[in-house]
């Protein structure tokens, strides 16, 4: 499993929940399970008590995407390594099951489980996750949705750095509004210039005429 895999744990985590909107999808220790996914030895270590650490940790990673997304790059890295100095991963070199056209083990990277609880096990993955994708291609690829009032944290992969939303979905709603509030305008500024050709009209005198 490659480092950069990771870093999708911190996203899923910080989208569980909606401040805006007032929704919180993590409520049971089902909702934290489903996190790691089925397969994983980590979720099925997962207790009750793992619901109010994970929103602890969730509140910590969103500080670090909401100083990413408003350009104080500073602050997210030192957020981030407090993260990471309080849940240090333990990595591994792993082959597990595949192998290479002669029959060899295809060594890669792997993020070990964490010993203590479900928690601190997901919390280490994702900030070490984050940190490698932060690392790699830079603070400003942390993001959070620019159509309102989502706010989901997102990782921009494009080529040009000009994702501004979490998904195609807030991608359309926005541009709809904004086309809507352009038309607005619009409309607001021909009223406007109507009125005033009325206004100097009426106001002319027959001389003028």
């Amino acid at each position: 499993m490659e480092l950069a895999y990771y870093s999708d744990y911190a996203v899923r985590l910080v989208n569980t929940e909606e401040p805006a909107r007032n929704k919180d999808s993590l409520t049971s220790v089902e909702a934290v399970r489903e996190l790691f996914g089925a397969a994983s030895q980590m979720a099925r270590r997962a207790t009750d008590a793992d619901v109010t650490r994970f929103r602890s940790v969730r509140t910590r990673l969103r500080a670090v995407f909401t100083a990413a997304d408003e350009g104080d790059h500073r602050q997210a890295v030192d957020l981030l390594n407090s993260l990471l100095l309080e849940f240090p991963v333990s990595p591994q070199i792993s082959g597990h099951d595949y192998l290479d056209d002669e029959g060899h083990p295809r060594w890669h990277m792997h993020l070990a489980d964490h010993p203590s609880n479900a928690t601190a096990g997901f919390a280490a993955i994702a900030a070490m996750g984050l940190a490698f994708h932060l690392t790699e291609f830079g603070a400003d690829r942390l993001g959070l949705c620019q159509a309102p009032p989502c706010r989901n944290a997102y990782l921009d992969t494009s080529t040009n750095r000009s994702r501004r939303y979490c998904s195609d979905r807030c991608a359309t709603r926005a541009n709809v509004a904004a086309y809507r509030a352009r038309k607005r305008l619009e409309a607001e500024r021909s009223d406007a210039t109507g009125l005033t050709a009325e206004n100097n009209q009426e106001s002319s005198t027959p001389a003028d005429r």
